[in-house]
């Protein structure tokens, strides 16, 4: 198949290079602001540069991938479902949820599958989590512990257009909690402090942040964020049941260190950044992609989940700015 690029920044290059590789793709076009960029995509990859978007549907491709800039999301997707193309977007889908739910409701009949990119639903630890919840060996649910510490700080740069830690980082964890637990967040009670990198105060956001959830069926959930860990990207998930307790993440290159006298574990280097923790989970995840392309699978995180979690991280705003619960409700029709 001829896959289509939009975007080739860090996430962009990085997708093209996974998609060269890739026995069901024949061919890639490529495409970005900076041309320069999909030239040298273009070179190194074996791909055809073009100068926008819509030379890119002009190429006759059959999927395509968007990952520019998040202001460019909406309109891109839209692009991609007028054409009649399935498309995949890294997250979020909008900016904000009035802008989120103006492409659900565009995209929610077109017969075209979209597929955001929530690449943790494709880790096989996480997978292996909501097998385990599936089959019921875990027993009731009670506690859901799901955490992303970032190595160092984004730059300031980035901080001012990301919306807040909520919506950029957490909503990884947020989508994580839906697809595993197979349940629905009904309420959120956040809190968030700042212990450095001032300028990510001066725009009005949080380094350090945690959020209570409550599940539809009674489970707490707790996320834990930060901009600051000096040991690594640290991402685990924790399940807590009546019947057994299972954790993903915690392998040799975990980025904590035990105190523990005699404790070894864990043994290897840790995880420097998302790109190295998920390498093989964001290769699974544009493969299931390369299927939605074929026909052979619905699309497995469609807008209307990229939707919910972007509610969720609206509302942890939103509690965190009035310092008080927020049901989900109150940001249904935002």
């Amino acid at each position: 198949m001829r896959l289509g690029i939009m975007g080739l920044g860090r996430i962009g290059a990085f997708h093209t290079e996974t998609l060269a590789g890739l026995d069901a793709v024949d061919s890639l076009v490529v495409t970005d602001p900076m041309a320069a960029a999909a030239a040298s995509a273009a070179e190194r990859f074996g791909a055809t540069a073009v100068g926008s978007p819509e030379a890119v549907f002009a190429a006759g491709v059959d999927g395509v991938v968007i990952a520019a800039a998040t202001d460019a999301h909406p309109e891109l997707i839209l692009a991609a479902v007028k054409a009649g193309v399935p498309v995949f977007c890294e997250k979020p889908v909008a900016r904000g949820i009035a802008e989120n739910l103006e492409v659900l409701r565009a995209v929610r009949d077109s017969g075209v599958e979209v597929h955001i990119g929530y690449n943790r639903r494709f880790d096989a630890g996480c997978v292996a989590a909501r097998e385990a919840v599936v089959s019921g060996e875990l027993g009731t649910l009670h506690t859901v512990r799901s955490t992303t510490l970032d190595p160092a700080p984004p730059p300031e740069a980035y901080v001012a257009v990301s919306g807040g830690i909520f919506r950029d980082c957490s909503v990884h964890d947020f989508d994580i909690v839906r697809w595993v637990t197979g349940r629905e967040v009904v309420e959120v009670y956040a809190t968030g402090g700042n212990r450095g990198a001032e300028y990510i105060a001066a725009a009005g956001d949080v380094d350090t942040a945690s959020a209570l959830l409550t599940l539809d069926d009674g489970t707490i959930a707790v996320v834990s964020n930060s901009r600051h860990n000096a040991r690594g990207y640290d991402v685990r998930l924790e399940l807590h049941g009546m019947r057994d307790s299972i954790a993903v993440g915690l392998e040799d290159q975990l980025p904590l260190r035990s105190v523990e006298p005699g404790t070894t574990f864990p043994a290897g280097p840790p995880h420097h950044f998302f790109m190295d923790r998920f390498a093989a989970a964001y290769r699974a995840e544009l493969t299931a992609f390369t299927e939605v392309v074929a026909g052979t699978r619905p699309s497995p995180c469609t807008v209307a989940d990229a939707v919910e979690a972007s509610r969720i991280a609206e509302a942890c705003t939103l509690s965190l700015a009035e310092h008080r619960p927020v049901r989900l409700e109150e940001v249904r029709t935002v």
